[in-house]
């Protein structure tokens, strides 16, 4: 595996943490971390703060998707393609296997014998 494969799989597992410690702290009802900042005189208010979250949460989500079709970019990029490096030396027929092959079948016309009391 590449390194940058490796990097970003890193970072994947960092924003995916990030992204379930935010989503942990918001509150569906409107409280959460939010609702801690009743005081009116806070740099960031209750509403900031819910803006701030819900902004992380998207930037979060968006950031995850793009390291992962990057991440898979970047792991079949690294690879060859098997019609590549596959080269063309059937001088003989191959078998078929014996799992395709038919068994053999009772004819319909003529019955099998019964046996004789």
């Amino acid at each position: 595996m590449s390194g940058l494969y490796i990097f970003l799989v890193v970072l994947i597992l960092i924003v995916c943490v990030l992204l379930a410690l935010v989503v942990l702290v918001q509150n569906s009802k409107g409280g959460g971390l939010a609702a801690n900042f009743s005081a009116p005189n806070q740099i960031m208010g209750v509403r900031k703060t819910t803006d701030f979250l819900e902004k992380a949460t998207w930037g979060l989500a968006i950031a995850l998707m793009v390291l992962s079709l990057a991440a898979t970019a970047t792991i079949h990029a690294g690879q060859k393609s098997n019609v590549e490096t596959t080269e063309v030396t059937a001088t003989e027929p191959v078998a078929a296997p014996m799992s395709q092959t038919a068994a053999p079948v009772a004819s319909e016309a003529a019955p099998a014998k019964a046996p004789a009391n």
